[in-house]
């Protein structure tokens, strides 16, 4: 596989999927991470995110058209698709299940350094209690030698980092003013057009 790449994740990106998750705790939920190489190659930094479904998640053709519209957009920015986030329906379900390893294979066709971010919801629920940790609330996975998705380390942390050393000091701050419930994601769109898939609004 050469040269493992490393992960590094901006502050807004990494906040947008959780307030997205938060908003939708009984259901699972996706998004897809937007980003470029760094000048190191071995450096994936992940800039942007943009939240997906909480119902239906792997049905094709409104993700067909997600994806599509994704793309046209933030190819124009310089970013391009660099991954995909999962949430699970369930707090004690901690596995990459076979809807996130699907889109997932679609996303690595694109782009071979291709991550995967699956919700720590234990790690989440303690960050919540305590607001001490910095790291990512987020399991790392990465397509190994036989091109299968493998939990990289215990936590991933050593290949993912935020950006940002505040984000969850932060997120936190969003997550108790009610801030996920301004979250939008392509459900929501798709319902109704007026809605803003990009989120323009969230941070101001």
């Amino acid at each position: 596989m050469g040269i493992e790449s490393t992960y590094e994740i901006h502050q807004n990106a990494y906040i947008k999927l959780i307030l997205h998750a938060s908003k939708h705790k009984t259901s699972a939920v996706n998004g897809v991470l937007l980003g470029r190489i760094s000048g190191d190659s071995a450096v994936v930094e992940i800039v942007e995110s943009v939240p997906l479904f909480h119902s239906q998640i792997g049905v094709l053709p409104p993700l067909e058209i997600a994806l599509i519209m994704i793309e046209e957009y933030y190819c124009d920015k310089g970013l391009s698709i660099v991954g995909y986030f999962h949430a699970n329906e369930r707090f004690d379900d901690s596995e990459l299940g076979s809807v996130a390893k699907n889109i997932a294979d679609h996303i690595y066709k694109y782009f071979p350094q291709a991550a995967v971010l699956l919700l720590d919801n234990k790690k989440f629920e303690t960050l919540s209690k305590e607001g001490k940790d910095r790291s990512p609330v987020m399991q790392l996975y990465t397509k190994d030698a036989s091109r299968s998705w493998k939990l990289v380390g215990s936590d991933g942390s050593s290949r993912l980092k935020i950006k940002q050393p505040s984000a969850n000091v932060i997120l936190l701050d969003y997550i108790s003013s009610g801030k996920w419930k301004d979250i939008i994601d392509f459900n929501d769109h798709l319902d109704d057009i007026s809605k803003d898939w990009v989120n323009t609004e969230l941070f101001n």
